[in-house]
């Protein structure tokens, strides 16, 4: 096993600290060009120099550059970028729930940073937002390399939330929102599903692309408890006291009916749905998603 695969355990990649590190060592896996751009052409909001490649229309060199340095640049523009994504993390007390060494939250974070490092090394303007009832920290979509490092600096001072309320933060954004593009949901979806549901059909109405990565804890889908055990409610923290064999089959066809219920809604909605264990690899769940979503484009 290669150090690289052996850090895209989700305990080991937990523990580096670096999250541009972990962010780069997830994506190494994948990282082939996924899709091709579905835009062409320039628009009249300029961001940033680029060096001159071949094939690049040259009616877009800057001259005056060229006059002072003798070397060709093009100016970038936001609408050359592939797509503008936004991602919103679910930073809401159920996120920090983790029967093993990574919570959800991390595995979130993690996969959040791994989105973004991606997505912008495919010219994508990324953004991030993480909420718990309400919207808590906002960063835009932009493309620049300096963006990337606000991102991964937002990630790091995330901290845990109270209760989940994913409508309003959803609608505030589907309000706020004046181009359409890519919106990536990561989250437990431990919430009324019916106003989950309806918040992303806010953003749907308006022609955004959506894909919801459900994240649970292994013990969440599986329920692997044989003995007696206290569970505590982490957003009202209301505690009760189980026997697990006596629950347990009841438990487990629930679950399997809360992930069927996304499953469904997101398919009628036209929304990709893609449900992950933190105790999977990371590279190994979205290697094999965006290897599936690729082929659409």
């Amino acid at each position: 096993m290669t150090e690289a695969i052996r850090f895209l355990n989700p305990t080991v990649l937990a523990q580096i600290s670096d999250l541009e590190l972990r962010a780069k060592t997830t994506v190494e896996g994948f990282l082939n060009g996924l899709h091709k751009s579905p835009y062409r052409g320039f628009s009249v909001e300029f961001t940033e120099y680029r060096h001159y490649n071949p094939g690049d229309d040259i009616r877009h060199i800057d001259w005056k550059v060229f006059a002072r340095s003798e070397k060709y640049y093009i100016k970038q523009y936001e609408d050359e970028t592939n797509v503008r994504c936004q991602i919103l993390l679910d930073v809401s007390a159920s996120m920090g729930y983790a029967s093993g060494e990574v919570s959800k939250l991390e595995y979130g974070k993690t996969l959040a940073a791994a989105l973004a490092y991606f997505m912008m090394g495919q010219r994508d303007a990324v953004g991030l937002i993480t909420f718990d009832d309400q919207i808590r920290e906002y960063v835009p979509a932009r493309y620049r390399r300096q963006h990337l490092m606000q991102i991964l600096r937002t990630l790091n001072h995330v901290k845990i939330g109270s209760q989940t309320d994913l409508q309003k933060p959803v609608a505030d954004l589907a309000f706020s929102l004046s181009k359409k593009g890519l919106i990536i949901l990561i989250s437990d979806l431990l919430d009324e599903e019916e106003n989950v549901i309806k918040g992303l059909q806010q953003l749907r109405f308006k022609g955004n692309d959506l894909i919801v990565f459900h994240t649970l804890d292994d013990a969440e889908l599986t329920f692997p408890f044989d003995k007696m055990t206290e569970f505590v409610d982490a957003e009202s923290q209301e505690t009760l006291a189980v026997a697990p064999k006596a629950v347990q089959k009841a438990y487990l066809e629930e679950i399997e009916k809360f992930c069927s219920f996304y499953r469904q809604q997101c398919q009628l909605n036209g929304i990709d749905y893609c449900l992950l264990n933190t105790k999977e690899p990371l590279d190994m769940a979205l290697s094999s998603y965006l290897s599936r979503r690729a082929k659409s484009f």
